[in-house]
């Protein structure tokens, strides 16, 4: 029977810090992006029927580019 023993090195404090720091700023912007006023109309306009996007002109796949066109370049 063969055993084999590995010791990888720990992952040190400043690592581990800066990886904190870093899933805190990501985190920060996902929350932002998330509370934005573009994001709430996105949802509301996912959340009507078909019908009532029809009647608004629009389908559901062209809501996000519906939303985001007037600022970003899709």
């Amino acid at each position: 029977m063969a055993n084999i023993t590995v010791n990888a090195p720990a992952a040190g404090a400043a690592q581990s810090a800066i990886s904190r720091i870093f899933g805190s700023i990501g985190n920060a912007l996902v929350a932002m992006a998330e509370n934005s006023s573009k994001m709430k109309q996105i949802r509301a306009l996912e959340s009507l029927s078909d019908a009532d996007l029809a009647s608004r002109g629009l389908k559901r796949e062209d809501i996000a580019r519906y939303v985001l066109s007037p600022g970003y370049w899709i």
